[in-house]
């Protein structure tokens, strides 16, 4: 058994442990069980501290350890699900409703990364407040009963600007990012440190009573250590033993680090990690992203990934010996102000994950895997059980099952009465044809691409192919279309005839070039971020060009113009002539030719330089930069080609209304606005006020109608908007998932803006009077944005009467093996937190077809169904309703039936009164 260093174990509090057990035993009390989840006995002895973060344990403090099959918690192996949820991509206020429900979807673990450039926005200077308050994370999620999975890094990718490094570390003299090379390793020691004290000052390791179990050094260096030849390998190996001399008393990890040495743990990232395996026998193997989406890119189609297919990867990742699976990402949300990576990735981070960019429950995905999840957990029993490798049995030339017992399993006979602990899997791997298979005396069937979990050797739990969970239809889409491109209203009305956007907007325009006293002139092209030092996206570059009357005679005697060229640009480029705009090109190192209109004499000639994320992945980053590369060249002169290169430049760092606050509350009355006219023009400022919609859920703003810009709400930067269009191919109105994923496989959007919907946490608004203000670069109409609550408005599901009977269904018996109880299948609907079920749409029991938002009935149908369901479910939060012929009778014998419904969810109002469950 590999062991991390630290504490002695503790045995005399493990002893008192056991006999308060005993004790407890013996006078008739229920222990806890044995495999209740991460809170399980550590937290039941010592309770809870307030969401505060009050003193006390959170745990009995507990040692983690590990062998070749699994993480050992408080010297027990575990299996364990974890859930990616990074804390800046949400407001503090969100954390706990997101944390609880991770829990309820059946995670034991919260993974995050700790980001940089968050915490050290300039340099010694540390940021622990808000969303970066990374200790009251901490602690929300051990008041909760779950572990931290701490992934320090302190390189993070994570689409997140800059892959989390600051950028003053770029100016420090000789510096090289992520090689052997000592100004570098300087600051990473520096900063891991501090993380690490800091977490030992707040007694957040388990060993201290805290949550935190694991942590990372580095990120997928394997990726790119090649590029640095032996430097890479030294400073890998630098960089584990530096983590292991912090003495943190848990275990470290490396991803995608094949070489990692023996001390470490290293881990699998990919869409499927079903056949990895560590480098060494002594390590378990650990899955540290699991990707069940795709982050998104301006321009471009958005990514799904299915349940059903997500479902089937984790499934066999246990099944092939996996231990610890953690979710990339369980809730991805939002990448506020400027914190987007590049090139190009859009605000939203919602990643198709199981909890939506806003926290609402993605369904059925969120749904589907808790559902996998709790079979998982029936099996745990079995899983830590077996030392060695599971009996492995070849059901067919696609088809397989991995037997996990507490002895020899004979396969050929029926487990029925069998003692012993037992579980299995049973795989079909084949893309498109069912599969029969024979195995403990009896026949299953397996869809295509699909795993069977028999948690008793026995009967089957769950099949990833099959859902039983809901489907949810939000009032906002993630790729639905723009109101502005729908209908356009008189007036900004919300919802339902509810609060509103005021009809009454105002302009300030932005000045384009030189504005303030902190500009300076220089001969040569500077690189942006030497310049801006990221404070901004912008970056003005101002020369002047003389153009003589022989010039405009060659002009116009060829009937063209002259064209500025530019060898290279990041990410956005816009060329002015006299104050005005004359083209743009967007692309990451691309080159730009714009042809422009001269006068006669002194021309102002002003380039824009304009960021949208820096790099966060690759090699050399710090080499990247942004702006122009090579040479400005003025082409088609009489005379021939002018290099401007080398010419004196003026250069201004960010726009005038940005540095001069125009957006904050407090700054309004120094901002010289005017009542906006009907010309909407580029590099203008707009605000308007509006009100917050009645209620608790989350508030989406719909900026389809605008062009380019960033957003502002009372003071708050929400993030860049763009409603750059996505290619019309790419994408089809169905997804066949069966087969290898990856992120093309499944996507929508196609010919639409990648996003039209921003999140607006509703912690940032007042109930009324709320400051809206956008800077728009390219022109857009003010007038038709709108805002929505974000809710599930329409729930539905369709269950058969020969689904699987409900997992609440099975318990553990005394033996340890799993058993269930004979239980007919449940449909179960439910509305978001603070909604009920207001109507049901369409109900049927028979052979109904279609599905949600199109369910129709068939031939054989009962005609009580409608009134059974309105009487279970309406004026409930949520229902579960046998599907059964003792429930509805039976309307046609000897067919499978179904049950389809499909409801509609509301804020609670005049419903009647809750009734039981059918």
């Amino acid at each position: 058994m590999a062991a991390s260093r630290g504490p002695p174990l503790l045995g005399f509090r493990a002893l008192a442990l056991a006999l308060l057990l005993a004790i407890l035993l013996l006078l008739g009390c229920s222990a806890p069980a044995a495999y209740a989840g991460a809170e399980g006995v550590l937290r039941q002895v010592v309770g809870r501290r307030g969401d505060d973060g009050g003193g006390g344990n959170f745990f009995e403090p507990f040692n983690v350890t590990y062998d070749h099959r699994a993480v050992l918690i408080g010297g027990k192996r575990r299996m364990l699900v974890s859930a990616g949820l990074h804390y800046p991509r949400a407001t503090s206020e969100m954390w706990p409703s997101l944390i609880a429900k991770c829990k309820e979807g059946g995670a034991d673990v919260i993974e995050t990364y700790v980001f940089w450039n968050g915490h050290e926005p300039a340099k010694g200077q540390y940021y622990f407040e808000e969303r970066f308050d990374l200790v009251k994370f901490a602690k929300l999620v051990a008041a909760e009963g779950l572990f931290l999975f701490l992934r320090i890094g302190p390189y993070a990718c994570a689409e997140w600007n800059f892959g989390g490094f600051p950028v003053w570390l770029r100016d420090i003299p000789g510096i090289e990012f992520r090689t052997d090379n000592e100004p570098f390793k300087a600051e990473m020691q520096t900063f891991v440190t501090k993380i690490v004290t800091l977490m030992k000052e707040e007694k957040l390791y388990s060993w201290q009573g805290g949550p935190i179990i694991l942590q990372q050094i580095e990120n997928e260096y394997g990726n790119i250590q090649g590029n640095y030849g032996q430097a890479g390998k030294r400073y890998m190996q630098w960089a584990a033993q530096m983590a292991i001399g912090l003495d943190t008393g848990i275990p470290w990890v490396m991803c995608r680090q094949t070489d990692a040495p023996e001390e470490i743990i290293d881990t699998c990232n990919a869409f499927y990690c079903d056949g990895f395996k560590p480098n060494s026998y002594n390590k378990p193997t650990i899955w540290t992203e699991d990707w069940d989406g795709w982050y998104a890119d301006w321009g471009g189609a958005l990514p799904h990934r299915s349940a059903e297919d997500s479902a089937f990867a984790v499934a066999r990742f246990y099944q092939r010996g996996g231990s610890l699976q953690n979710y990339y990402m369980y809730f991805g949300g939002t990448n506020f102000a400027r914190t987007a990576g590049g090139p190009l990735q859009i605000t939203s981070y919602d990643y198709d994950a199981p909890i939506d960019e806003y926290g609402i429950l993605r369904q059925p995905k969120w749904g589907h895997l808790k559902d996998l999840h709790t079979a998982i957990k029936l099996c745990e029993p079995a899983l830590i059980a077996v030392d060695g490798s599971p009996q492995y049995i070849k059901l067919g030339s696609m088809q397989e099952a991995h037997v996990y017992s507490t002895g020899e399993v004979h396969t050929n006979g029926s487990m029925a009465g069998n003692a012993q602990i037992c579980s299995a899997f049973l795989a079909n791997i084949d893309e498109h044809k069912y599969a029969s298979v024979w195995i403990f005396g009896k026949s299953y069937s397996l869809p295509p691409w699909s795993v069977s979990i028999l948690p008793d050797c026995e009967n089957v739990a769950f099949n990833t192919a099959r859902i039983g969970a809901q489907t949810s239809v939000f009032t906002v889409e993630s790729g639905s279309p723009s109101r502005s491109s729908r209908h356009k209203p008189s007036i900004l009305s919300l919802t339902s005839g509810g609060p509103y956007l005021s009809s009454t907007w105002w302009t300030s325009k932005e000045t384009i070039g030189t504005w303030g006293g902190n500009n300076f002139a220089v001969q040569g092209i500077l690189e942006h971020l030497n310049v801006t030092k990221d404070i901004s996206d912008y970056l003005w570059y101002t020369t002047r060009v003389n153009i003589s009357d022989a010039d405009i005679a060659f002009w116009s005697s060829k009937g063209v113009l002259p064209s500025l060229t530019i060898d290279k640009i990041r990410d956005v480029a816009r060329v002015f002539v006299n104050g005005k705009l004359a083209g743009s090109q967007v692309g990451h190192w691309v080159s730009l030719k714009q042809p422009i209109q001269l006068v006669e004499g002194l021309n102002e000639l002003t380039l824009l330089s304009e960021i949208v994320g820096l790099q966060n992945y690759g090699a050399f980053l710090e080499k990247d930069g942004a702006g122009f590369r090579g040479q400005v060249t003025l082409t088609g002169l009489s005379d021939g080609d002018v290099d401007l290169t080398n010419s004196l430049w003026t250069y201004q760092v960010g726009l005038k209304g940005e540095f001069s606050m125009i957006y904050a509350p407090e700054k309004q009355g120094c901002a010289g606005w005017s009542r906006m006219q009907d010309s909407v023009q580029p590099f203008t400022w707009y605000k308007t006020m509006f009100s917050t919609p009645k209620g608790t859920d989350p508030v989406a703003i719909d900026l389809g109608s605008m062009g380019k810009g960033q957003a502002w709400v009372n003071g708050h930067l929400i993030g860049r908007y763009w409603s750059l269009v996505a290619p019309e191919s790419g994408c089809s109105s169905s997804c066949y998932y069966p087969g290898a994923y990856n992120e093309r496989k499944c996507q929508s959007n196609c010919g639409m803006p990648t996003q039209n919907w921003y999140h607006i946490p509703r912690e940032w608004l007042k109930e009324s009077d709320n400051l809206l203000v956008l800077f728009e670069e390219t022109g857009g109409d003010p007038s038709l944005i709108s805002l929505e609550a974000h809710y599930a408005k329409t729930v539905c599901s369709r269950i058969s009467e020969n689904y699987y009977p409900p997992l609440s269904a099975w318990s553990h018996l005394s033996s340890g093996r799993a058993s269930v109880n004979a239980a007919t299948p449940e449909l179960r609907l439910q509305c978001d937190d603070g909604h009920v079920i207001s109507e049901i749409t369409f109900a049927s029991y028979g052979t109904p077809s279609g599905g949600c938002l199109n369910f129709s009935k068939g031939n054989c149908h009962a005609s009580s169904t409608l009134d059974l369901v309105t009487e279970a479910c309406v004026g409930n939060t949520k229902c579960a309703i046998s599907v059964s012929n003792d429930v509805f009778g039976d309307p046609c014998r000897g067919v499978l039936k179904d049950l389809a419904v499909e409801a509609k969810c509301s804020p609670p109002s005049t419903t009647k009164e809750p009734r039981g469950e059918m």
